[in-house]
């Protein structure tokens, strides 16, 4: 199957077709650094995550540009509450995003350029604009002039007064059309700045993502990304100063763009206080539940956060964990007898499932189906394990199937049960995985080993009582023809 994905400048699937195959050039709006890092920016950097990997397993070779607006009036605004510099503020959080973004798995980009670093180059773009009659200077700001671009409005597909109407376009009755956006904003008092052509002052919002993505990836590229919310006014106006200086249309061949994140149904908003950083609810689940619970919605669709969705994601991810900790220890306790169910009984099924994986991710990367994949082939890995001794190549090859669908979503599979050197803390909660001491673990696999010798005995009411000694700790036991494993409730 055909890879295609949802380009939003034509509204429809179109057949991936990079420019330059197998070369893939991929740029996705970064954050502005002046909080912490919330769910929305999970739902974004989540999302383009995959769709890098996705590229990757698929043979491309992609080269990821990430920006960071290190400078904004957000920054401004928050410096001042906190009585500190611009740029101490901005590295904070900088830090902070870097941090849940590893915890959630997320693939480095491989580059990050910052705002800035690239005021000169913003500057000399600003120029040519004023050159080509496409801006205009007015008591030190400078404006593009949309009336300048003939295609302004071809990605959000709005008429012009839906745009004045839907811009929050702060109101500025020099400009000559309410819709021209800022190049370049004159200094106000106290704020930081830089020299320019046109006086102190510091680049607009927009300009930056043309400047820095150009420099990174050329005159055209393949994919730009980001949230539903930047459709427009951002990359409507990206894509007019770009292709007005260049002349190069398209300066993007496929733009993607993910949906919102509610909570409980409401749009997520700090004025509705319904507001939730990663490092809190991290605090409850697991980052891997969390992007888990991100990948059951198409990237496309809003997901809907709430703790019953976030309980029964980490219900669903936990039975992947507990089918690989099921596999090791079948692995561990495999015997050289003859096997009934043998790797080539089961090829084709397995290439079955891969093929029907590779088909949602094929159709505009669609997780959700790719997860329904991953549980079908666990659900027949079951069947067939239920049928009787499985050999150990086979054993493996559901494993390392499994594990490397997991793998291009970049769901890392968190093993059942961690040994710790100190007793267990209310941490199980937060990372879905069973907490056992050292201690305890030893205790577990005495008793178990006493109910293997009274069940051969014939004591079977010990072995019962054993049963039900571990039931009440938590304990729970399956015996099987590899021996008797246990987990927790």
């Amino acid at each position: 199957m055909t890879l295609k994905l949802y380009n939003t400048l034509s509204r429809q699937k179109e057949e991936f077709k990079p420019l330059a195959p197998p070369q893939v050039k991929m740029y996705v709006c970064g954050i502005t650094p002046y909080d912490e890092t919330h769910l929305g920016h999970a739902r974004a950097y989540v999302t383009f995550d995959v769709i890098r990997r996705y590229l990757e397993a698929s043979g491309f070779e992609v080269y990821y540009v990430q920006n960071i607006t290190d400078i904004d009036d957000k920054i401004i605004q928050k410096a001042k509450v906190k009585n500190q510099k611009y740029n101490e503020v901005a590295e904070e959080y900088i830090d902070s995003y870097n941090k849940v973004m590893k915890d959630l798995n997320v693939k480095d980009a491989d580059a990050y350029p910052r705002a800035t670093a690239h005021i000169p180059e913003m500057i000399s773009w600003i120029e040519s604009l004023i050159e080509n009659n496409n801006a205009y200077v007015i008591d030190g700001d400078v404006y593009f002039s949309v009336d300048k671009f003939y295609d302004y409005g071809k990605l959000s597909k709005r008429e012009s007064k839906d745009m004045q109407a839907g811009a929050r376009i702060a109101i500025d009755e020099r400009k000559k059309n309410a819709l021209d956006f800022a190049l370049w904003k004159k200094a106000k008092e106290g704020e930081p700045f830089w020299e320019s052509p046109w006086g102190n002052g510091r680049p607009g919002w927009h300009i930056e993502c043309s400047v820095m993505s150009t420099k990174f990836l050329g005159e055209q590229f393949d994919i730009h990304g980001g949230g539903l919310d930047l459709i427009f006014p951002h990359h409507e106006n990206e894509i007019a100063q770009t292709e007005a200086k260049t002349g190069k249309v398209p300066w993007v061949k496929y733009w993607i763009h993910n949906g919102f994140v509610t909570i409980n149904q409401q749009k997520m908003s700090k004025s509705l206080g319904n507001f939730f950083t990663l490092k809190d609810i991290f605090n409850t689940y697991h980052p891997m539940v969390v992007r888990f619970f991100l990948l059951l919605t198409h990237y496309r669709s809003p997901v809907n956060y709430s703790d019953q969705e976030l309980n029964n994601a980490q219900e669903a991810y936990s039975r992947i964990g507990k089918f690989i900790a099921r596999l090791d220890f079948m692995l561990e306790k495999s015997s050289e007898n003859a096997p009934v169910v043998e790797l080539e009984d089961l090829d084709e099924d397995i290439l079955g499932y891969k093929n029907r994986f590779r088909a949602a991710m094929d159709d505009d990367f669609n997780t959700a189906g790719a997860l329904a994949a991953i549980f079908e082939m666990i659900h027949f890995f079951n069947k067939a394990i239920q049928r009787g001794e499985v050999e150990r190549e086979c054993l493996e090859e559901m494993k390392n199937s499994v594990l490397e669908l997991c793998g291009i979503l970049g769901l890392e599979i968190k093993p059942v049960i961690y040994i710790l050197p100190e007793p267990a803390t209310s941490v199980v909660s937060s990372q879905n995985v069973e907490l056992i001491v050292k201690e305890e673990k030893e205790t577990i696999e005495e008793l178990i080993m006493e109910r293997e010798r009274a069940r051969k005995t014939k004591e079977f009411s010990r072995a019962d009582q054993i049963r039900d000694q571990l039931k009440e700790k938590g304990i729970i036991l399956e015996d099987t023809p590899y021996g008797t494993k246990w987990s927790r409730l």
